[in-house]
């Protein structure tokens, strides 16, 4: 009769990744890898290569009369009005989107109702048709007064007196940029969690100081996001407002070239400029988001600096411990 001690397994021919090699040393983990990934990224820095190259070697961008342009005294007075329009827009235009997304929500229809129009048709209508009309706003109202409804009047102005370039371009950018703003706070303050406004009730207090003190500040980790946004495409958009005659940055490279006939190197002085203040108010989009998000994440994701300093930080590591493994001496008969 056979037992079971008698039985003796066959040796496993194909032992188990996990198990440990002869000799009882610790197993090697082998990384996984990943050959489609560093394809893809070979492949993309060959593309990246191949349009720097391009760019960099052509000469028909000019880039000596770029860095001539670059700092000019024409260029540096329109990009300080871009600068200027995109921060009176943007404050104006939060201001009264504030105020028109708290009617939108209001209890009253009247005050629901005007918030809807006024969006409704400022949201309908091209950026440039608006500033045209209220470029051309003297045909309709050649003089501008103040006094009593259907009665006499204190103060008359004459509309070209008092509208030029750069106040039509304040007034459209501003009347433009309210209805995006009114819909980013009314969307911001939906998205705070009903249950805060009715602790906030339940605590007595008021309407407007539970909107001020708790769901506004809520409310900002879901505006700041798009209100970054509508920064930076309000500050590309004021390049419209050239059509206005307004010296703007692209208005400025604009009469440069007009006169120099230099049409790329001088856009080209635009376009850099674009892009270095946009790369700035990202990255203050960034550490705003991210002052905003304390109260929503145990930990705040890190800052650029601080992926840098981990990145630095980890091949340190990985070269410390190379070398000690290098310089590990033989032992037995290890060759």
């Amino acid at each position: 009769m056979v037992t079971p001690s008698d039985i003796t397994p066959a040796p496993a021919t194909n032992p188990p990744r996990w198990a440990s090699p002869p000799g009882g040393d610790v197993p090697r983990i082998v990384p996984r890898r990943y050959p489609g990934r560093w394809a893809t990224a070979v492949l993309a820095l060959l593309l990246f290569a191949m349009v720097l190259n391009s760019v960099v070697r052509n000469d028909a961008f000019q880039w000596g009369v770029v860095g001539r342009y670059f700092t000019t005294a024409a260029v540096l007075d329109g990009l300080l009005l871009s600068l200027w329009l995109t921060a009176v827009v943007m404050v104006l235009g939060f201001l009264l989107g504030t105020v028109l997304a708290v009617m939108r929500m209001s209890a009253n229809p009247v005050l629901r109702t005007m918030s809807w129009g006024y969006v409704w048709v400022f949201r309908s209508t091209p950026l440039l048709v608006q500033l045209l009309f209220w470029f051309n706003i003297g045909a309709l109202y050649p003089t501008l007064g103040l006094g009593i409804p259907f009665g006499p009047q204190f103060l008359t102005v004459k509309t070209v007196n008092l509208l030029g370039p750069t106040l039509t371009a304040v007034i459209g950018l501003t009347l433009h940029e309210t209805a995006y703003a009114a819909e980013v706070v009314r969307g911001g303050i939906l998205s705070v969690d009903s249950g805060q406004t009715e602790a906030a009730q339940a605590l007595g207090l008021s309407r407007r100081r539970t909107l001020r003190r708790i769901v506004v500040p809520q409310a900002m980790r879901s505006i700041v996001p798009t209100a970054g946004n509508m920064l930076i495409g309000t500050l590309k958009g004021t390049s419209i407002v050239s059509v206005l005659a307004v010296h703007d940055l692209l208005y400025s490279v604009q009469l440069v070239y007009n006169q120099t006939y230099q049409v790329i190197p001088l856009l080209m002085v635009a376009t850099l400029w674009y892009i270095a203040v946009t790369t700035v108010l990202s990255a203050g989009q960034f550490y705003v988001e991210r002052h905003y998000a304390r109260g929503d994440f145990r930990a705040l994701p890190p800052t650029p600096l601080q992926r840098l300093r981990g990145h630095l930080t980890a091949l340190r590591h990985r070269l410390s411990t190379a070398t000690a493994a290098n310089a590990r001496p033989v032992i037995g008969g290890d060759r």
